[in-house]
């Protein structure tokens, strides 16, 4: 209840089958397109009689890259040169928009340091892939919050905002 007013909440959090695994140890795609350790995540809001629903998901940035763990405390991401990226990157966004429709991409891994080279890959492949269905935002979260400073994060809300209106 929220100012006299009686809603249901629900939050619903679905995690696919598909490359399920441990942080590092399972990362990017596979073939098929699965992205590791993807969860579906839906809230629901029932309210006199009318219901509203958000899916958002989540899941390893969608080509093939690994980060195999070592003594160091983050390893350092390595991007595949041994495969083509394309294929399995267009399955898992032709699966997403067959899903959930039009898809708004926000990335929020450095952009720079040892994560620079999995942002600029990630853009320029949705970039390649030219689909008006895909939108991507790249956000430096950890920049550009640092030292608790969430009123940033103003900044992603207001590069989002129309297609958070549709």
């Amino acid at each position: 209840s929220i100012n006299g007013k009686c809603f249901d909440w629900l939050l619903v959090s679905r995690r696919s089958c598909f490359r399920a695994g441990v942080r590092y140890y399972v990362r990017g795609i596979d073939s098929e397109g699965h992205a590791a350790n993807f969860v579906e995540t839906e809230q629901i809001v029932h309210y006199k009689g009318s219901k509203a629903s958000f899916v958002q998901t989540r899941g390893s940035i969608p080509f093939f890259w690994s980060q195999r763990p070592n003594l160091k405390y983050k390893p350092k991401p390595q991007i595949s040169k041994s495969v083509n990226h394309m294929d399995g990157f267009q399955r898992h966004f032709d699966s997403q928009i067959i899903s959930y429709g039009k898809q708004m991409i926000v990335n929020l891994v450095n952009q720079k340091g040892s994560e620079k080279p999995l942002e600029q890959t990630f853009s320029k492949m949705v970039n390649s892939m030219a689909n008006g269905m895909v939108r991507y935002v790249a956000f430096d979260f950890h920049k550009e919050c640092s030292r608790m400073r969430w009123d940033r994060l103003q900044i992603l809300m207001d590069q989002v905002a129309e297609q958070q209106d549709e």
